[in-house]
């Protein structure tokens, strides 16, 4: 039951992933006082909603939260899901935040004086700012006719997959071409599975290219430095699917079309289901090369990097496709393929439902600069190009964390100061 009586603290952080560990590091430096609210368990979507076999798709080293850099012996290797949750234990302990964990946040308001409401399964919060680390992978996008499929295909979406052995015998379809869906492909592919994946509009990525991991030269030629502000699509770069590959066994990249020579039938985007058929969209084969003209695109930027800068690295040989689809599947009968399990990876949506201030747009998204909400005192913190493409990942969240614990201070040592002259 919730209390009807009220905590004051200076600020409250909503979630407690590797955003709000590291706001709340930040905070703790500046002596300002804050509470982080977690629904489940610190870490809770590596723990739970990772396959695992799951991995980094970003080498060790760019994992960089606040004064807690990786310092394992595997730079350029990929941690497994349970080294990642160790690594983020390793950081609570360094600094001991003022979490507490079991506390669903139920609403979020503000009242006429600028303060905020901050209501909660367990106790009411009166918060002077609020930084909202929840992320956005709330809600998995599963489309409405999934209901009109034969109820004996299994169906689960990628937040809930573990491995294999989770699905029943026979043959499977993995929905959705972006990095858990090829991964999860691939996943089913080395346990013996016959795979058939239905490929959306994602774009691909090298590994290793000219001698060195492609994001060690992409780090080096600034990429990683380039805000929203600066990039040439601005706001549009919030709608781009992440670029697929894998750390898995050391790391590689992901050229579908190798795997559809090695037994994955490929088919286009799925545009509708019921009972016991699929009906795919004829794009498969532009799928493919519009991934590979950004898989292509890199390799050259990464090129053209190498030459005006005049460094010794091996050559490598032009890219060539594979393999090519003859004529694209459109329809897939699942009792004639023996495929008894469905696995949706389409993406996730965030469910701001909760939040009753007025700082999101009309198709729900938060509206900020640089994670700074117009609305005074209320901050977001933790999602994808919130600055540079890191803030959704290790990379960038902890210079995220610090630049808005400068604002949360700025802010709080106002209030102290004019607080004092009404007292």
């Amino acid at each position: 039951m919730t209390s009807n009586t009220y905590v004051s603290i200076p600020v409250v952080i909503v979630g407690g992933g590797q955003a709000g560990l590291s706001a709340s590091y930040c905070l703790r430096k500046k002596n300002i006082e804050h509470v982080v609210l977690e629904r489940y368990r610190f870490a809770h979507q590596w723990r739970e909603n990772r396959w695992d076999s799951f991995c980094l798709v970003t080498p060790n080293w760019q994992c960089k939260l606040p004064d807690f850099p990786y310092t394992g012996n595997d730079p350029h290797g990929f941690m497994l899901k349970d080294e990642i949750v160790e690594y983020l234990e390793a950081f609570v302990r360094s600094f001991d935040p003022p979490l507490k964990e079991g506390v669903t946040v139920t609403e979020v308001s503000r009242r006429d004086d600028g303060r905020f409401v901050v209501c909660t399964n367990e106790q009411n919060y009166l918060a002077e700012q609020v930084v909202i680390a929840s992320g956005g992978y709330d809600v998995p996008i599963i489309p409405s006719f999934a209901e009109e499929i034969d109820p004996s295909i299994f169906q689960i979406q990628a937040g809930d997959y573990k491995s294999p052995a989770q699905l029943p015998e026979g043959n499977v379809l993995v929905v959705g071409a972006g990095q858990s869906g090829v991964q999860i492909m691939e996943d089913l592919k080395l346990a013996g599975r016959k795979v058939h994946l239905a490929v959306g509009p994602a774009p691909r990525a090298p590994r290793m290219y000219r001698g060195r991991d492609a994001t060690d030269w992409l780090y080096d030629m600034g990429h990683y430095d380039l805000t929203i502000r600066d990039h040439p699509q601005g706001e549009a770069v919030h709608e781009k699917t992440n670029h697929y590959l894998t750390g898995r066994d050391g790391g590689h990249e992901i050229d579908l079309r190798k795997f559809a020579l090695d037994g994955v039938t490929l088919y286009g985007s799925l545009s509708g289901a019921s009972g016991s058929e699929a009906v795919f969209a004829q794009d498969l084969e532009k799928n493919l090369d519009d991934a590979d003209e950004s898989y292509v695109g890199i390799r050259k930027a990464i090129d053209d990097y190498i030459a005006t800068n005049d460094i010794d690295a091996p050559e490598e040989k032009p890219f060539e496709k594979v393999w090519r689809p003859e004529q694209e599947p459109s329809q897939l009968d699942f009792d004639r393929q023996n495929i008894t399990s469905l696995v949706w990876a389409i993406g996730f949506r965030p469910d701001y439902s909760w939040l009753k201030v007025d700082v999101l747009n009309a198709r729900g998204r938060p509206i900020f600069d640089r994670g700074v909400c117009t609305v005074k005192g209320l901050y977001f913190l933790g999602l994808g190009w919130l600055n540079t493409w890191g803030s959704g990942r290790f990379l960038g969240v902890g210079d995220d964390a610090q630049y808005l614990s400068e604002q949360i201070e700025t802010l709080h040592e106002t209030n102290r100061a004019t607080l004092s002259k009404v007292s």
